[in-house]
């Protein structure tokens, strides 16, 4: 009995190490509800989520499609981070109206500006459908009629979910489909952009303080949701109204201090706390290396020009935004596995498991399937290293996917229609207004440049071999032949062709693409890896046959020890909470838990665009102008860190106090701590969130509008 209850032990070992972590689903918080109480907060789990009544979950929105937002007053005022509106802020920016740098604060609901394309998400309620979408599956033999029986299942649960209401549901596995929620939504699609403060203030620090802490941003946007008189979600009407929220959040001027109780409720993105060591080895040693080297060579030359005017900054903004983002995380990603030797420690564990296999017939059949997944990883491996390293080479060339895209018209027999004709230029037009040619144009080198000569021959596609070891100097040529000499160097000569073209000029031009297929090429082999077939050998099929035997591997653990592990992250709400606290990331290094306005200015270089200070934040900093929003020092903090378990989607996240009181607001994880996704280590992992009352400052003190401070519920 004492040899197999430590093998058991050993099991869970292996799995999980996450018991000071968590990602939870709200509807199941009464079971973490005296942790909760025990570590300082004071309400309940009903108080967090209810059907019955108004609770905190009615006042957390998911933010477009991947962010989170928090309703912090009853005319549908929402809070969320720069970054997650900042396309929008771009969009909605010229040179005559920089509001990019310049920021913007309505002055009244009329000046509010409609974001186009922008939704938000109202959870009404979550529910276990588990046996509902199962029923049947029994009966499958093979994986696609399993998946069908799932979908078919999926799609008429749904259905009697919402039938007769205004109401959107989705269905989403858990637990690599051992268990299924579907939750029930209302979406909104009027939301308006109400205040966001300059980006020297809401990206302070820009990309070489991101993912990176001590932190000074002012990371924030506020925007307003709209609805028909009542209150019923419509697009976007000019008689619409503010929507009415019965739950807000009210806001705390004590704020928080270290060892305080902190809870943020989000919509985490996704996370992969159950990879065996092939699968942490996947994303750090093939995943992430191309994908490492191909954006920071982008981003160096997008910084390069976008330092050269002002309006090549404003085009490429949102572009440089998001793909830094990525890149700078998949950097402290992979340091934090090495660092924390996870990989190592996985596969010490997993021979465990291999020498004690044979003991008992279930570690046996466990064995079995660890052997199995490792089986089918090194299918996996070569085919996710050659879709990663064309994704973030060919795709990543802005003209080429513009090629590609008109290229099924370019091909329809000619003379061609009128329909076709504007649909070809109404292409060329969107394509051209956003893109700057020299940044292409050496993209375009550098990307192939290491692509064939640094990919290993056996990870490129065959249709791809023949340009393995070409030269840096014939790229430059094919570069310029393409970007300066072809019909697609600039909208005014692709416009003239289209519109002028002649029967032999088209021949002309077909012959060439056909020459020059290296996009086709690339994309054809694309398409072919990620083609969703349950027969053939692609990524989708490999992976669909690695989350099977992921789905037995957890079963056994996750299923009969209910309360203990959180399922992965899915873009779905959960609650996390910890609690305000500094970290030692190495030896002799202590960070502090807070951030003060003293440290912008230590960080101010007018010279360095990320590290320019406003002269009127400036000012206000000087002369200690802080209003009511100091700690009870006098200090105006900036930032916190809390060990609260985070990932992409809780960007934006209220980050609460024990009395529900909104404090924070989330907005990255320290550079030591991004590995988080793959490992979270309780000693290294923290989120970063804004401090409330520096919020505050900034809309009362810089941009003195008092007239959004009156519409919320701020507590002493």
């Amino acid at each position: 009995m004492k040899k197999s209850i430590s093998l058991l032990i050993l099991l869970f070992l292996i799995i999980f190490s996450y018991a000071d972590s968590g990602m939870w689903l709200p509807v199941l918080l009464k079971q973490k509800e005296a942790e909760m109480q025990k570590l300082g907060f004071k309400l309940t789990a009903e108080d967090v989520y209810s059907v019955n009544h108004s609770s905190m979950k009615d006042a957390v929105v998911l933010f477009g499609g991947g962010c989170t937002a928090e309703v912090i007053s009853k005319k549908g005022l929402l809070l969320t981070n720069h970054h997650c509106g900042y396309s929008y802020i771009q969009r909605y920016s010229t040179m005559e109206n920089n509001i990019l740098q310049n920021g913007f604060w309505a002055a009244s609901e009329q000046d509010e500006i409609p974001c186009e394309g922008l939704y938000v998400t109202f959870l009404i309620y979550m529910e276990e459908v588990t046996n509902d979408v199962l029923q049947g599956v029994e009966n499958a033999t093979t994986l696609q009629e399993r998946e069908d029986i799932i979908a078919k299942n999926i799609k008429t649960t749904i259905a009697q979910a919402t039938e007769g209401t205004d109401y959107v549901a989705e269905i989403k596995s858990f637990y690599y489909g051992n268990q299924y929620y579907i939750f029930v939504n209302r979406v909104f699609h009027d939301v308006r952009l109400v205040g966001t403060p300059p980006e020297s203030i809401g990206k302070f620090g820009g990309d070489t303080d991101n993912w990176v802490w001590p932190r000074h941003t002012g990371d924030f946007s506020l925007y307003r949701v709209y609805a028909d008189k009542n209150g019923e979600p419509v697009r976007y009407n000019p008689d619409n109204i503010p929507l009415k929220t019965e739950t807000c959040f009210p806001i705390s001027l004590k704020g928080i201090d270290e060892g305080d109780f902190t809870l943020v409720f989000g919509f985490p993105g996704t996370t992969q706390q159950y990879l065996i060591s092939d699968g942490v080895d996947l994303v750090v040693n093939y995943r992430n290396p191309p994908l490492i080297h191909q954006r920071g060579a982008r981003l160096d030359v997008m910084k390069k020009y976008m330092a050269l005017s002002p309006e090549i900054r404003l085009m490429y903004a949102a572009k440089a935004n998001s793909i830094a983002n990525g890149w700078k995380k998949s950097i402290g990603e992979s340091k934090g596995i090495k660092e924390t030797n996870t990989l190592q420690r996985k596969a010490n564990e997993e021979k465990d498991l291999e020498q004690h296999a044979y003991q008992t017939t279930d570690m046996q059949k466990r064995y079995q399937i660890l052997t199995e997944l490792k089986t089918l990883y090194q299918t996996y491996r070569e085919l996710e290293t050659k879709s990663v390293t064309l994704r973030e080479t060919f795709q990543a060339i802005e003209l080429g996917r513009f090629i590609e895209s008109v290229r099924p018209l370019l091909k329809e027999s000619y003379p061609w229609s009128e329909d076709v004709k504007a649909n070809l230029l109404k292409k060329a037009e969107n394509f051209y207004l956003a893109y700057y040619k020299p940044i292409d144009k050496e993209v375009f080198v550098e990307l192939l440049d290491y692509y064939f000569n640094t990919t290993k021959k056996d990870c490129i596609p065959e249709t791809l071999q023949k340009y393995v070891g070409i030269e840096r100097e014939t790229l430059q040529n094919m570069a310029k032949q393409l970007y300066d000499n072809s019909v697609f160097s600039s909208f005014e000569t692709f416009k003239k062709f289209i519109t002028s073209a002649s029967k032999k000029e088209i021949a002309t031009l077909h012959k060439w693409l056909n020459d020059n297929s290296m996009f086709l090429d690339a994309n054809e082999a694309l398409t072919q890896l990620n083609k969703n077939s349950f027969t053939e050998k692609t990524v989708p099929n490999i992976r669909r046959q690695i989350d099977a035997k992921y789905r037995d591997w957890v079963k056994y653990a996750v299923l009969d020890t209910t309360g203990k592990y959180f399922p992965d992250a899915n873009l779905s709400l959960r609650v996390a909470f910890g609690k305000m606290e500094g970290f030692s990331p190495y030896n002799g290094m202590l960070y502090l838990p807070y951030t003060t306005v003293d440290g912008i200015l230590q960080k101010e270089d007018p010279d360095i665009f990320d590290y320019v200070v406003d002269r009127r934040l400036k000012d206000l900093i000087s002369n200690k102008d802080f209003g009511p929003y100091t700690d009870a020092n006098g200090e105006m903090r900036v930032a916190f860190i809390a060990s609260n378990h985070t990932t992409g989607g809780n960007s934006g996240s209220p980050v609460l106090n024990g009395n529900g009181e909104l404090v924070g607001v989330n907005y990255d994880r320290v550079w030591e701590g991004t590995m988080s996704d793959l490992n979270y280590d309780i000693t290294r992992c923290r989120n970063i969130s804004l401090d409330i009352r520096y919020f505050l400052f900034i809309v009362d003190k810089y941009a003195n509008a008092q007239n959004l401070i009156a519409e919320m519920e701020i507590r002493k």
